[in-house]
């Protein structure tokens, strides 16, 4: 392209974050820039939520199968064809494609600029031999996969998210390192499509979540065959003839563990390399780049939004982000980022979703004021109906009944979860959810149950009862 460009705002990077802000500006009618080096779609599209919930989806197909004895239907060993799997993710992200092209941003009015960016200063920014000069910028460069600092590690073959859904081919036996959400995903789907799978993590699984819940998904994982190895350190790590061996350490004993493969789900580091960020005076760490609750950094001129911005690392973050900085940036109201109904969800089977403050969290902050409430998805008729009776809801109050947060593990807890994030983020008290009228039979009936157990104690209580008769002897 070349020359100097003007700009009202310009956006690095175009994962979830970037296209999103991007595409409300350009339709908005400002004069947008968006540079991508690399694959347009980001991380989700390419090697994170798309691909993942694809080979997720096929794995539950398999599974399907296996478990039909239980419903009266004839149960069968899948034959699974890996490479078709392969062909199935493959052909959801390019079907998914196109919303976020090139040739779409280019119809909506944006230039796509796709080079290298850096800050040359405050207000510049390079782009291959184009110069991009704008009101605000937008740094949206994603995350990318962290390799822990393991003796040996970088001598052996690794797959990330990044290049694990390349693989054409099962692996025979796949080792992974991690049991956050990735790493427990990955590990039941592999399983599921006939892997040996064994998965390590140096504490226990899901350390954010609720240890009741995780406890639920490790014991669904371990059904499902997979070697769970937790409270272990990996010490060390070598590869040779006979595959991948990694050393494993735990109070005091070291032990081997190989296989065929090796995934690395231990966390993800910041995309801040190459930016010229210290030329726009804009300050970041290994955790990201430092914003304030608008989403500003120590260059008021320029945002961070998604991974880079160093808070949570999910998808729906990032187009959250969009929406208060194109608020910010365009229109420049004091919006400011509101955590306090954030949803996320682990997609094992069962799920596993949080929004707002765990129990462990809501007792660290409100101590003993807290009302703890739980209801079992086996005293759910169609949960026990379709057979997906693990699992539970549990929401957490303060005494007068205002909704502090929600767990739910079990089926299709991704999606009940949103009523408590409603709930939440509408200020909502613990009677709405108890009030509503649940279709029978539904998933849903649970939230309702967890919600109406708030009034238990009143409601049978001896003074009701007492109040009952009373008023029974008026007449």
């Amino acid at each position: 392209m070349g020359g100097t460009i003007t700009a009202d705002l310009c956006v690095l990077g175009a994962g979830s974050a970037g296209l999103s802000v991007a595409a409300g500006a350009a339709q908005m009618g400002a004069r947008s820039v968006l540079i991508e080096a690399h694959k347009m779609g980001g991380d989700c599209l390419n090697t994170g939520c798309v691909p993942s919930k694809s080979l997720l989806a096929a794995a539950k197909a398999a599974f399907a199968l296996r478990s039909a004895a239980a419903f009266g239907v004839g149960e069968c060993e899948p034959a699974v064809d890996f490479r078709a799997v392969h062909a199935h993710v493959h052909s959801t992200i390019a079907a998914i494609a196109p919303h976020d092209s090139e040739e779409r941003f280019r119809a909506l009015g944006c230039t796509v600029i796709r080079e290298r960016a850096s800050f040359l200063d405050e207000r510049t920014v390079a782009a291959g031999t184009t110069r991009i000069r704008a009101r605000r910028f937008v740094v949206a460069t994603g995350s990318r996969p962290a390799v822990p600092p393991v003796p040996g590690m970088d001598g052996v073959p690794i797959l990330t998210n990044e290049t694990i859904f390349d693989l054409a081919d099962l692996p025979r036996h796949l080792l992974i390192i991690g049991g956050g959400p990735i790493g427990c995903e990955m590990a039941q789907a592999f399983r599921r499509l006939g892997a040996a799978v064994t998965l390590i993590h140096r504490r226990h699984i899901l350390p954010k979540d609720d240890p009741d819940a995780a406890t639920v998904v490790r014991t669904s994982l371990v059904g499902d065959g997979v070697t769970v190895i937790e409270g272990a350190r990996t010490v060390g790590a070598a590869s040779g003839a006979g595959g991948i061996g990694l050393t494993l350490e735990k109070e005091g004993r070291q032990w081997l563990v190989t296989g065929s493969h090796l995934l690395v789900a231990a966390g993800r580091q910041p995309n801040v390399d190459g930016l010229g960020l210290e030329a726009a005076g804009v300050r970041f760490g290994p955790q990201g780049i430092e914003t304030d609750p608008r989403l500003r950094t120590t260059n008021p001129r320029i945002f961070a939004a998604g991974d880079v911005a160093g808070g949570p690392q999910f998808t729906h973050i990032a187009g959250y982000h969009a929406s208060i900085i194109i608020r910010n940036a365009l229109f420049r109201l004091p919006a400011k980022v509101d955590y306090r109904s954030l949803p996320w969800v682990t997609y094992t089977d069962p799920e596993l979703a949080q929004v707002g403050l765990t129990e462990a969290e809501a007792r660290a902050r409100h101590g003993d004021g807290i009302r703890v409430l739980t209801a079992s998805f086996a005293d759910n008729d169609r949960a026990r109906a379709e057979r997906h009776s693990e699992g539970f809801a549990k929401a957490i109050t303060d005494k007068r009944g205002r909704i502090l947060g929600a767990t739910i593990v079990g089926p299709q807890a991704g999606e009940l979860i949103q009523t408590w994030g409603l709930a939440i983020s509408g200020g909502l008290k613990i009677g709405a959810i108890a009030g509503m009228i649940a279709s029978y039979p539904t998933l849903g009936e649970i939230s309702k149950r967890v919600a109406g157990s708030f009034y238990t104690p009143t409601l049978f209580s001896p003074r009701t009862r007492w109040l009952v008769r009373l008023l029974g002897r008026l007449g």
